[in-house]
């Protein structure tokens, strides 16, 4: 059979990659009609960062998006992708959860199941892998495809006949940040036809600009399944458009036999529904041949743009950019793709932003070299290894076989506001976001984060972003880097006054209400941090902004230095804030859930 089947990834990896995956679900349900008739092999709808997006951003129960989607789509199958062992957090879980959950999104509605490892270890797919087996759906196996002098065409054809033997339904290349080039996938695919029976995808990227004709050289060599994205939410980090490959084999051995004019009426719809989420557009995300020397995909492109904006470093990206493979060797060259991506990406931000490689070290940075994540392609840095973890010896088993089943205590950490197993599994993939999102649907009060208007197209109306400020008959030069997300009447700016950055948190004490011709007061204007700005090293700080998650200390405690005081989460990673010196807690002045920035302090230790 020579026809091409294609799975569009409109509903998921393209809105990811292009708008930091912030599409909701009232956007997509009109276009669903028109989807379900265009006669796709599958649409990939969930997984990846969606189920993050749901609960962190948008307020909106994953499942229940499953649910809906399924409804809407009752001809066509319904496709995810899910993390082997890590499914959709940033761990490992236990078997029991992993089977739980499959079963779970398996009977709210999906058929296929792309399951990969970001380390491409084997052991991490099994129990998924019959999970979807068990529950009758179809199993896809990924080989995670990357560049390194480790990652070979003999490496990846080993990868996929072990996916051949243990039961997969289907293999893909996921080429995640578009490393490609139209040469090597058809030798790749070629060698692919040749070692295995199953049918075989191809997922690859736009950044550099060469995905179609990867895509051609893929068809021509044995690849019959390929992933595009309607033109609307296509190119640069998302995939190539699904309009144009529908042309361009129009008429030949390979023709999708799809409606180009259909799907030429469903890019218009979303082209409008893009306009909604201008504010999580970035000049970052278009063709790029960079990617072939960061190696950074499409989806961790527009997650860490809005990240860095929000640190007030966004001018600091390309150093970001020449750090990433530096990083990336120094653990043995993983693969980028999540969660090795977050990984690798947020240390590399860290030893920008620091001034000082491996001067802070991520939790899971080091959770990542003590083989918790599985075994590493490469040999690791033995320094940054002995740094982040001491004399701790690295494990070499199969990480998920040291947990012990969790769906027992899970169900008893969610407790009363867990309503059903699916809430149940929120919870397991992110128990604080999680958490919190139970909490406010419980109490009535679910609100997803707001949509800034269209952009205005009279200059008056637009803030200047650099500017002079003369205060007290002082001048001080002042440009606007970036800004934070609202949080009820707050949000904060990032600037730089005469250089220096600095983080302003705007209060909104009055405001018009919509249709009323007085100013009215919403509400009372939260008071500041009072916490005292550091000036020595007993006087515990951190390196960047972000949220408390645990403070490990109480007053009157004794310290050594090094031993770690707080627990931080910035940009989805959490980092030990350890103590400069030793001697005893005086005072702490944060608590769990407090936002908190640089040069702030947050325990004093005399």
């Amino acid at each position: 059979m020579s026809q091409v089947q294609i799975t569009d990834t409109i509903l998921r990896d393209a809105h990811q990659c292009l708008i930091a995956t912030r599409m909701r679900t009232e956007d997509m349900l009109p276009a669903c009609a028109r989807l379900d008739r265009m006669g796709y092999w599958s649409l990939e709808v969930w997984g990846g960062a969606t189920f993050d997006a749901c609960l962190r951003f948008l307020k909106e129960d994953p499942w229940e998006r499953l649910r809906q989607l399924r409804e809407a789509l009752p001809n066509t199958r319904l496709q995810m992708l899910l993390r082997g062992q890590n499914l959709l957090g940033y761990r490992h879980y236990s078997d029991d959860v992993v089977r739980a959950f499959v079963a779970r999104a398996a009977a709210n509605g999906m058929d296929v199941f792309r399951i990969f490892d970001a380390l491409n270890d084997m052991r991490n797919l099994r129990t998924s892998i019959d999970a979807v087996k068990d529950a009758g759906k179809h199993a896809q196996g990924a080989i995670s495809y990357t560049v390194s002098p480790l990652h070979t065409t003999e490496q990846f054809l080993r990868d996929a006949e072990a996916l051949q033997a243990m039961g997969c339904d289907s293999i893909v290349v996921k080429d995640m940040a578009g490393l490609l080039t139209p040469m090597v996938a058809g030798e790749l695919f070629a060698a692919l036809s040749q070692a295995v029976d199953l049918p075989l995808h191809l997922h690859t990227h736009a950044t550099s600009g060469q995905a179609e004709m990867c895509l051609l050289k893929a068809i021509e060599n044995g690849c019959r399944h390929i992933d595009t994205a309607i033109s609307a939410f296509a190119g640069g980090a998302s995939q190539a458009p699904t309009e144009a490959m529908i042309a361009a084999l129009r008429d030949t051995p390979y023709d999708t036999g799809l409606d180009l004019e259909l799907a030429q009426d469903i890019g218009a719809y979303f082209r409008e529904v893009r306009k909604k989420y201008h504010q999580f557009e970035s000049e970052f995300t278009g063709m790029d041949t960079r990617v072939q020397s960061n190696q950074v995909p499409g989806g961790m492109i527009s997650n860490m743009i809005n990240q860095l904006r929000e640190q007030g470093a966004l001018d600091r990206l390309a150093e970001v950019f020449e750090e990433i493979p530096r990083v990336r060797e120094d653990l043995g060259y993983p693969p980028l793709v999540t969660p090795s991506s977050q990984i690798v990406g947020t240390q590399a931000v860290l030893n920008v932003i620091t001034g000082k490689r491996y001067q802070t070290i991520t939790n899971e940075v080091k959770l990542y070299l003590q083989g918790r994540y599985g075994q590493p392609p490469g040999r690791i840095n033995p320094v940054v290894q002995r740094k982040a973890i001491g004399d701790q010896e690295a494990i070499d088993v199969r990480p998920a076989d040291l947990l012990a089943p969790e769906m027992d205590s899970l169900r008893k950490q969610a407790g009363d506001l867990a309503k059903t197993e699916e809430d149940v599994l929120s919870f397991a993939m992110f128990p604080e976001i999680g958490g919190e999102f139970l909490k406010a649907r419980a109490a009535g009060r679910l609100v997803p984060e707001p949509l800034e208007p269209p952009h205005s197209t009279s200059a008056q109306d637009h803030a200047p972003i650099e500017f002079n400020a003369t205060l007290h008959g002082e001048t001080y030069h002042i440009k606007v880097t970036g800004s934070g997300h609202r949080r009820d009447d707050i949000r904060p700016f990032y600037v730089t006054v005469d250089g220096i950055p600095e983080e302003i948190m705007l209060e909104i004490l009055d405001e018009t209400e919509a249709g009323g011709d007085t100013a009215a007061p919403r509400r009372k204007a939260a008071t500041g941090s009072k916490r005292p700005r550091a000036t020595r090293p007993g006087q515990v700080t951190t390196t960047m902004p972000g949220t408390v998650t645990e403070v490990l200390v109480e007053k009157g405690m004794p310290v050594k230095a090094g031993d770690p005081i707080v627990i931080i989460e910035a940009m989805k990673m959490e980092t030990e804030i350890q103590a400069a010196v030793g001697g005893t807690i005086e005072e702490i002045y944060v608590s769990k859930g407090d936002a908190v920035n640089p040069d702030e302090t947050l325990v004093e230790i005399a």
